[in-house]
């Protein structure tokens, strides 16, 4: 269970402003879990835009928190390497995973934790499953799930919109990816949370139950890998790792570093801007008026939610050698976090960037996928759930209500929610 200290707007950003520069650390998690991260960031790009931190649970770090220096460092692959991880890891995490899977167990991460030229090389083997031929060729079959989704939904009672519509239908679309058992799909979900939590917080109970879910997961996409490299070429992403030249001869480790990239960066962003978009609307009803009066803003109102909300709060990166950046010298082996929910807010690039408005001269003008060479591989994945859900849900109901406060993620890189209490009117 997430247990934090609530506080309010006021007490954030009192609390932004009398912090020591130098003892400011944006990653704190508790701050996203309550929300008031915002003063924060605002602070930062004001005052120290290129940001270090000495001490924290994650150890030294800097942070990058305006939009062209986020641009600098995430187009420069030589300076800033991906290959040491992508994410702020958790020092006490990181001593735990170790006893119960071991050091060769955490292994490689996957493709996005590589540098040129094996990252292409690795990514390639996978874009024919996410290409927009593909995806055209499923878009009906998720309309017809998400239709189904849709019509079991409950008509005038409270239920959890993450559980019955965003994890579900990310479920379904995952599934359908990796050509996974259909009927155990919230298995990947589930996968994902016990991935990306540590104990105490989401599904994780423990590091041994979070070790065994890992070792189960691993193990169903082992038994997927045997399957699919002895059988004729397929077109989901399992078949394409095993029959590539280029990854059906990878470790294993770098195998499993990949799904859980795949498991994970496919469920995460989707899922939560699905919540996000709901959650957005309903804190701006002008704009979910304008929606409703006019269905070609879907998908502009899709990617102001995705700049919005930023499900992932940020990437990292290690520099290879000593850099300038914002008057600062990042030194050779320092981590750099490039803080994209705080890009998405840069008041230089964006006019009125905290307000969520639908219909934006150029809506996708955010962030939120990344730049260079490791954008997004899945954001048109994303996009099509994104766009048919909202497409059905307009066809549907008239309303969907928010009727409490969310609980969002216990984390500074997850950015999203465990649950969205919510009711659909009875039509008039």
């Amino acid at each position: 269970m997430n247990i934090a200290v609530k506080v309010n707007a006021a007490e954030a950003t009192e609390d932004a402003a009398a912090t020591p520069m130098e003892k400011l650390n944006p990653a704190r998690v508790d701050r996203f879990y309550n929300d008031t991260i915002w003063p924060v960031f605002e602070r930062l790009r004001h005052e120290d835009p290129v940001h270090f931190t000495p001490e924290s649970e994650y150890g030294p770090y800097w942070s990058v928190t305006k939009w062209n220096d986020i641009m600098a460092v995430d187009t420069d692959h030589v300076a800033f390497s991906s290959a040491e991880g992508i994410g702020l890891a958790n020092l006490e995490a990181i001593k735990e995973q170790e006893k119960i899977m071991g050091q060769r167990r955490r292994g490689n991460a996957g493709f996005i934790t590589m540098d040129e030229p094996d990252h292409s090389v690795a990514r390639k083997a996978v874009s024919p499953t996410l290409a927009p031929s593909n995806l055209h060729a499923m878009s009906p079959q998720v309309r017809e799930r998400a239709g189904q989704i849709l019509d079991s939904l409950p008509i005038g009672k409270e239920f959890d919109w993450v559980d019955l519509v965003s994890k579900e239908l990310t479920a379904m679309t995952l599934a359908t990816l990796f050509d996974f058992p259909f009927e155990q799909r919230r298995k990947l979900p589930w996968w994902s949370d016990m991935i990306m939590n540590m104990p105490g917080h989401g599904p994780v109970e423990s590091w041994e139950q979070k070790g065994a879910a890992m070792m189960e997961c691993f193990g169903a996409f082992q038994e997927l890998w045997n399957q699919r490299v002895n059988a004729d070429p397929g077109n989901d992403l399992i078949s394409m790792l095993a029959h590539n030249p280029a990854t059906r001869d990878m470790p294993m480790e770098t195998y499993q570093g990949n799904v859980v990239l795949l498991i994970v960066g496919g469920n995460d962003t989707t899922r939560n801007t699905i919540s996000g978009s709901v959650f957005a609307l309903n804190k701006n009803p002008d704009q979910y008026a304008k929606l409703r009066a006019n269905p070609d803003l879907i998908l502009p109102m899709i990617s102001e939610t995705i700049r919005w909300q930023t499900p992932l709060a940020h990437m990292s990166r290690v520099a290879t050698r000593d850099v300038e950046l914002g008057g600062k010298t990042i030194k050779k082996g320092e981590r750099v976090v490039m803080w994209y929910i705080s890009g998405n807010r840069d008041e230089t690039m964006i006019d009125n960037p905290n307000a969520f408005i639908i219909d934006r001269e150029r809506p996708r003008q955010h962030m939120s996928f990344g730049f260079g060479i490791h954008r997004c591989v899945g954001n048109r994945v994303a996009e099509m759930q994104l766009t048919i859900i909202w497409e059905e849900i307009l066809k549907r109901f008239p309303e969907i209500k928010v009727v409490g406060d969310p609980v969002l993620n216990w984390s500074a890189f997850v950015h999203g929610y465990e649950s969205l209490p919510v009711i659909i009117p009875y039509r008039n």
